[in-house]
């Protein structure tokens, strides 16, 4: 009773925001963004737009992929670190939006590695049939906790949402293997402030994920009983171009083999991997029976990496 995706989804703002808005803003530059970080623009949500009206988005767009009506979803499973309130959960309000009426619901926070989290959470529920099908939701609306003064922060970050239904799916495919993480002796390096700001110690955070994205995926892909040439495609999570580069050295991949979507959307934290994903299948990249890696870190500090099998 294989667990995979058998639905994607994502929905991210119209408002697009691009270097040169913020040389307006800030004392930054189009130059300086784009060499540090590969980032060209962001899409911010506006005034009316909260993190529960972006997954509610994404989720119905994932639920019209995997052909299944609302009321067929047994958990909703959102990750997210910016909800709209404390409580209730996003998940028990896109729960109402949706009408999944026969769905538990609940948030986790895991910063940029929720979604991974999810994803695994997810299959537990559906490897022992507990549920027919999960609904995971990576989603954030960074805008409204970063301070636009910081030009070391602000630059960086952007919002949206990706939706995955997770469920049974034909035997050799779907998630064969999968890594969390956590340190939490790093949550010093990135965290949100009193002042309901992120603050960052970029350096730290650096070199962090440089060494732990590239050692999870090769962990996870030999858990699955592979090597890192039978990888098709790699999905990382989306937050500076040279950390995407460092695993994709690490894997020994082309460029053309790697998701690298950062520059159009910058980093959307939880929302990051799976549009990501979602991208690269609509543009014919990833394709069924792909062997795809996913992997991602966050504040925590968390990392998580998953082997998938894509297809139904």
């Amino acid at each position: 009773m294989a667990a995979g995706l058998v639905g994607i989804g994502r929905y991210m703002p119209k408002n697009v925001v691009t270097n040169a808005d913020l040389e307006k803003i800030m004392d930054t530059s189009d130059e300086w963004i784009r060499s540090r970080t590969g980032i060209e623009e962001r899409r911010i949500a506006g005034d009316d737009e909260d993190t529960s009206d972006l997954a509610f988005h994404a989720a119905e767009a994932a639920i019209k992929d995997a052909g299944i009506t609302a009321d067929q979803i047994g958990l909703i499973l959102v990750a997210t670190v910016t909800p709209d309130q404390p409580f209730p959960s996003v998940a028990c309000m896109i729960q109402e939006k949706l009408g999944a009426k026969n769905a538990a619901a609940m948030d986790l926070s895991a910063a940029c590695a929720g979604y991974m989290y999810g994803l695994v959470t997810a299959k537990q529920f559906i490897e022992s049939s507990t549920y027919d099908y999960v609904l995971v939701v990576g989603v954030e609306k960074l805008s409204k906790i970063t301070d636009w003064t910081d030009r070391n922060t602000a630059v960086l970050f952007g919002d949206g949402a990706c939706a995955s239904i997770v469920g049974h799916v034909s035997e050799g495919r779907g998630i064969l293997s999968f890594e969390l993480g956590a340190d939490g002796t790093g949550g010093k390096y990135l965290f949100e402030n009193e002042d309901k700001h992120i603050v960052m110690n970029g350096r730290e955070v650096f070199k962090f994920a440089v060494r732990q994205m590239g050692q999870s995926a090769m962990n996870v892909i030999e858990k699955a009983g592979y090597t890192k040439e039978d990888v098709d495609y790699l999905i990382p999570h989306q937050a500076n171009i040279r950390i995407i580069e460092s695993a994709r050295k690490r894997l020994d991949l082309p460029e053309e083999k790697v998701a690298m979507v950062i520059g159009k959307y910058g980093n959307t934290s939880a929302a990051s991997i799976g549009n990501a994903l979602v991208e690269e299948v609509e543009a014919g990249n990833i394709k069924d029976d792909d062997l795809l890696v996913l992997v991602g870190f966050g504040g925590g500090l968390t990392w998580g990496a998953i082997t998938l099998r894509y297809g139904k």
